[in-house]
């Protein structure tokens, strides 16, 4: 009647050697470190980076417990922080001498101390949030000037295009800084293009002035319309990053405005901080514009001659300089994916692009206009722009679908795919301030957390034990298990803990004892009836069991309401929450009716059961079971 097949007790066992297991990480905590990555592709980091890195810390006089190169960074792991912040300063200055152009990423970091067995097994410590254990915090400054520019710069090719439809002829178009200079011969086309410009761009305001044998128009943003810029600028870069942060897979990321021009990003109990502070740190934006071709552009690509007017000059990745037009064809902003591969022709890295349909339709219309001509892809990070091609258009390119390609890594298609399928920015922006912080709240109340799941474990446990005896200890070694289980699979899930997320679990221990509590009081019950202690225990808990389904049912359904709409440390408690609940229906039934079937099944004239005091209703006296 109460024996368990053996199959049974082999899935109690694995779940408890598993959750054992991934939850021991948790117990070794974490070191302070330094972490080293490479800021550019031609930074290589091998044994000769790691040996500079060594040398730099024995120059200091500065001990580490261990330093490694592990894949693409180098991890130096200290016993306290105070060497974890001197030696940053030490590998700062032997690796970057020249700070403005620095060849690596020195970021502050944190290491488990687990052994290398279980990091073998891809045992992980589970994240402690900013509240608890800290994380990385960026001030972010955004160039709203730089905005500003691109605005303007987006509406002079606009209106280009607008005054070529209405056939308003005009003595050339510039932009000057935040306005644009629009020049014509006679005061007609002034005229004309006065009447156009006030009808489709609202956006700006104009002054017509006399400029020597011609007429000069110039085209300003209205106040308004440049605060809506940046405003947008300033969304838009904020939608971004939490883009860029889901593609690291940071738990419970913290990214609000500060001011008019600054976004505050904290990373709770992020791990790759040299990582996430490359791909915030990089403004990488895509512009597809055409190769000017003129004599003058031949003589300024061999630096023989000054760039044409109305012309830039960039260089692509072999060091050939490449003289393209202003106007901007396409940009990042007409992306809808960007994913790594491989050129299907010469089998190198490329990165795979997905128009929009306005992008689409441009490109196709552009690339059918201009066969025999080169066509140049740039990719702009932090303020400086790249060629990464310039292929020659061969035919009308239709569908949507471009390739990117020409002597970049695998490594750099990732990086690069990632930083365009994240979004572009509107505007470039700068770290301006960068640190690890520690506890919000103090090391006093991170103890009072834990405190009070210690305590609050321990209390019930008495309880349990004082008043169900026997049933009450097994009761207890279940609540146990079901606390090391909720561990582990945080664990496993990589989940961040935070304050929120200690008090759901101190709820979890109360709720999942309940289902403990219904199973000894039916027990009872059946025990008074008259029952036989092994139909007693029998019929406890199959009759206690459809209780504790409703009970925990209508509880995880106000979790899982909580984990729909909730935001921030609200989604920190109801993940907790929704796990306790389905972990104390494992632990509080299955586990529990294992371990009493071991002591109680295998007696097969069991006269009495250890469950406390039962009394009897019909009596004055109660029975003592023992």
């Amino acid at each position: 009647m109460n024996r368990y097949p053996v199959w049974k007790y082999a899935i109690i066992l694995v779940a408890l050697l598993v959750s054992g297991l991934y939850a021991l990480p948790n117990v070794f905590g974490e070191a302070p470190a330094v972490q080293v990555s490479a800021a550019k592709a031609t930074m290589k980091l091998d044994a000769s980076a790691l040996a500079r890195v060594e040398d730099a810390l024995k120059a200091a006089g500065i001990a580490a417990d261990a330093v490694t190169l592990d894949g693409t960074s180098i991890k130096a792991r200290f016993s306290n922080t105070d060497a974890q912040l001197k030696a940053k300063d030490a590998i700062q200055k032997a690796l970057n001498p020249d700070a403005a152009d620095a060849g690596y990423v020195v970021a502050l970091n944190l290491l488990s101390r687990s052994p290398a067995w279980l990091t073998a097994l891809h045992a992980s410590p589970m994240y402690l949030g900013l509240d608890l254990r800290g994380g990385v915090h960026f001030m972010l400054q955004v160039d709203m000037q730089a905005a500003l520019s691109k605005k303007a710069e987006s509406l002079a090719g606009d209106i280009r295009s607008v005054l070529r439809e209405k056939n308003v002829r005009h003595s050339g178009i510039s932009r000057n800084g935040q306005t644009i200079e629009i020049r014509f011969r006679d005061t007609q086309a002034l005229e004309a293009a006065r009447r156009v410009v006030a009808d489709q761009f609202g956006d700006l305001t104009t002054v017509e002035s006399p400029d020597g044998t011609e007429f000069k128009m110039v085209a300003s943003i209205k106040p308004v319309a440049a605060k809506s810029v940046q405003d947008q600028a300033l969304k838009q870069n904020i939608t971004t990053l939490h883009n860029r942060i889901n593609e690291l897979g940071v738990a419970e990321p913290v990214i609000q405005q500060q001011g008019q021009d600054r976004i505050v990003v904290q990373l709770p109990g992020v791990q790759d901080t040299a990582k996430a502070k490359d791909i915030l740190g990089r403004t990488a934006t895509l512009e597809i514009r055409m190769v000017e071709e003129s004599v003058e552009a031949r003589a300024a690509e061999t630096g023989t001659g000054p760039v044409p007017f109305g012309s830039e000059r960039y260089l692509e990745r072999n060091g050939q300089a490449v003289i393209v037009k202003k106007q901007v064809i396409l940009t990042g902003d007409n992306l809808t994916d960007a994913q790594p591969g491989f050129d299907n022709q010469t089998q190198e890295a490329a990165v795979h692009l997905t128009l929009d349909a306005k992008g689409a339709r441009i490109f196709r219309d552009v690339t059918r206009e201009s066969i025999g001509k080169r066509m140049a892809i740039l990719l702009f990070e932090k303020g400086k722009g790249e060629v990464v091609t310039a292929p020659v258009i061969r035919s009308e390119i239709g569908g949507g679908r471009v390739q990117i390609s020409g002597r970049m890594t695998t490594v750099e298609a990732a990086d690069t795919a990632l930083l365009l399928r994240a979004g572009s920015l509107a505007a470039p922006m700068e770290i301006i301030e960068e640190r690890t912080i520690g506890p919000s709240l103090g090391a006093e109340n991170i103890a009072k957390g834990f405190n009070s799941v210690t305590w609050g474990f321990v209390a019930v446990a008495i309880f349990m034990c004082a008043y169900y005896m026997l049933f009450g200890v097994i009761s207890s070694i279940a609540l146990a298990f079901n606390l090391l289980l909720l561990v582990a699979v945080l664990s496993m899930l990589q989940a961040t803990l935070t304050l929120p997320g200690m008090a759901a679990m101190a709820l979890v221990l109360g709720m999942a004892i309940d289902a403990n509590v219904l199973i000894n009081e039916r027990v009872r019950e059946e025990l008074r009836n008259g029952a036989s202690p092994q139909a007693a225990i029998h019929a406890g808990y199959d009759r206690a069991w459809a209780t504790i389904i409703d009970s925990n049912v209508t509880t995880l359904i106000a979790g899982l309401a909580l984990l729909a709409f909730g935001s921030g440390p609200v989604r920190g408690f109801a993940v907790v929450h929704c796990l306790g609940i389905l972990t104390s229906m494992f632990s509080g039934v299955f586990f529990s009716r294992g371990v009493v079937n071991l002591w109680y099944g295998r007696q097969k004239k069991l006269k009495s059961v250890s469950i406390g005091t039962v009394w009897r209703p019909d009596s004055s006296n109660q029975v003592a079971t023992n």
